[in-house]
């Protein structure tokens, strides 16, 4: 009986130390090989007068940071187009500014974190303005350059063993493949904020023929109205009755 007991306790012992909850499903992965990847963002925001919009996007070390943008109307007294774009390190290092209506920003990241980009329409005190956003991260290669170059000089050597890897040459083939179809989003996401920026402009020039054209308009009927009334009483004559007629 007691070296049965002794037996479950063991079995439970056993049990509580290799059954418990699994911390790290890849120990000999870092975050950085695990997590990295490629992604874009696009949308509209809409600034209010002397306002200021911030975001934040996580980038690796040694990955590609784009940030594309475009004013696409602007509300109010002024109507100043320029929009003052900065963005930050994660170390709150400022690695970039802006001051324009449209702008793009490129950049070889040195940090990982999380970089920030701030939009503000200080130039406006009275009025809004509708910015266009496009950003991301991308990556050609993820190696530092130390691993880079033995991994070629590996693959040099080994390049008669792989003549007939044909996995290997799909696997390199579907990279550039991903990589161009990121880049030609990229700019078809630019074509849009072009293509949204011209139809707002010529929306509000539409407007702006529209009702310059009426009070245009209601100037010609009124002076025309005037000048008919002024010439009326030019040829008013006053009839008088019989005790202003002359007496002979």
């Amino acid at each position: 009986m007691l070296c049965r007991s002794s037996l479950v306790l063991v079995v439970v012992l056993l049990g509580l130390a290799g059954g418990g909850p699994v911390t790290d499903l890849h120990p000999d992965m870092t975050d950085q090989e695990l997590f990295w990847g490629a992604d874009q963002y696009d949308f509209s925001i809409v600034l209010p007068a002397s306002g200021m919009e911030c975001f934040w996007h996580f980038a690796h070390r040694g990955e590609k940071f784009y940030l594309n943008f475009m004013v696409q109307w602007v509300t109010g007294v002024g109507h100043d187009r320029h929009l003052s774009v900065t963005v930050n390190a994660p170390s709150s290092l400022l690695l970039s500014t802006v001051d324009d209506a449209t702008g793009q920003v490129n950049l070889d990241t040195e940090e990982t974190g999380f970089y920030q980009m701030c939009f503000s329409n200080f130039h406006n005190h009275f009025g809004t303005m509708q910015v266009f956003l496009s950003f991301g991260v991308y990556y050609d290669g993820h190696q530092d350059a130390a691993k880079r170059k033995e991994e070629e000089k590996k693959k040099k050597e080994e390049a008669s063993k792989h003549l007939n890897n044909t996995l290997t040459t799909i696997e390199e083939a579907s990279h550039r493949v991903e990589n161009r179809v990121f880049h030609m989003f990229r700019y078809y996401n630019f074509g849009r904020m072009r293509k949204s920026a011209d139809y707002f402009l010529l929306l509000s020039n539409s407007q702006y023929v529209t009702w310059w054209s009426a009070a245009q308009s209601l100037v010609i009927v009124t002076a025309g109205y005037l000048q008919l009334l002024f010439l009326k009483r030019l040829f008013v004559t006053k009839t008088g009755g019989e005790a202003e007629k002359p007496s002979c």
